[in-house]
């Protein structure tokens, strides 16, 4: 009888000592001295990613990890990625971190006013997108979206994106595509009455125009009045980042003769919209579009310091000409 209880006490003490020596380990910090990368490799197990825990020496038992995530329910619920392990963890915090899927995110930023052959190029280089596109393979793009007769520039929003690594080149634009859709459908649905522009595209071709002609956002909507009134009364919109975009090897200056060149994106030449968008326009110059402001001017001319001066008529735009462009020699004007 005694053996009997003796057996009995050492069982509960050893059963007291396991249940200390689990709750030990659940409230015990991962052993991380400063923050670290840790991955859980896609169709990991529980038991697979607790030994690979162990084996780094993050937790001390992988057998207890197991288990506590059994009890909880989450055997089948960790999420494969990288995850960025700090000191302060604890083993059920890591499996929370696992299983909400909080991965460590990378960056890329388009620029509002990138084309989308820069676009391309930043998202090929960037080391932690996957590239499925052969390099300069960029018809192909709208036919994986689903689109194979739309043209590829100005479809993509420009922004700030976060991925996780392994994310693909085409996920990256999927994602930035559906952006750009939703953006231009919110403001078209927004826009003012009897603009003189027939579709949600045409908006996103001279939204693209404005996003090129000012980087300064309180312009956009003067920008996009001018361009709407010339569309209005039939003239033509003689915007030079249309003529750029026209010319196969521009070498950064703009010639005479490039305003003089016929090419299907030379607003000098051709009346309406170019055919397709010059660039990636972002929010405010597709708002600016929509809602362009209440004025009647149908020149712009640079200042010289990123701002310009509007005029209605002719007259003055030849004075802001002399004075902004020329330094105020009007025998100039013309050349």
């Amino acid at each position: 009888m005694r053996i009997l209880i003796l057996l009995l006490l050492m069982v509960v003490a050893g059963a007291g000592a396991l249940a200390w020596d689990y709750q030990r380990f659940l409230d015990t910090p991962a052993n991380v001295a400063e923050n670290k990368v840790f991955t859980v490799p896609s169709g990991a197990s529980l038991r697979r990613v607790g030994q690979d825990l162990a084996e780094a020496g993050i937790i001390e038992n992988a057998h207890y990890w197991e288990a506590y995530g059994r009890m909880e329910g989450q055997a089948q619920s960790l999420r494969a990625g990288e995850y960025l392990l700090t000191p302060d963890l604890t083993p059920p915090a890591l499996l929370a971190l696992f299983v909400q899927g909080r991965t460590l995110q990378y960056s890329l930023t388009i620029p509002e006013g990138w084309n989308f052959r820069q676009m391309m190029r930043a998202i090929a280089a960037h080391e932690h997108i996957e590239n499925t596109l052969e390099p300069d393979d960029y018809d192909s793009v709208m036919e994986r979206l689903g689109k194979p007769d739309a043209h590829p520039e100005g479809w993509f929003f420009p922004d700030t994106y976060l991925f996780p690594r392994g994310t693909t080149d085409m996920d990256f634009l999927r994602r930035a595509h559906e952006r750009m859709e939703r953006a231009l459908a919110s403001s078209w649905e927004a826009r003012q009455e009897d603009l003189p522009l027939e579709s949600p595209y045409e908006a996103l071709i001279l939204a693209s125009i404005v996003e090129k002609e000012t980087g300064r956002a309180a312009e956009r909507p003067m920008v996009a009045a001018v361009f709407v009134e010339r569309l209005r009364r039939g003239m033509r919109l003689q915007t030079d980042p249309t003529v750029i975009y026209g010319i196969e090897h521009f070498d950064g200056r703009i010639r005479r003769r490039d305003l003089r060149l016929d090419t299907p994106y030379n607003t000098y030449t051709r009346d309406g919209l170019p055919p397709t968008p010059i660039a990636l326009p972002g929010a405010a110059a597709l708002e600016a579009v929509a809602n362009p402001a209440d004025s009647r001017a149908l020149f712009f001319v640079s200042r010289g310091d990123g701002s310009h001066h509007f005029s209605e008529t002719y007259r003055e735009h030849r004075q802001a000409v002399i004075k902004y462009q020329l330094g105020g020699d009007a025998s100039r004007y013309g050349r």
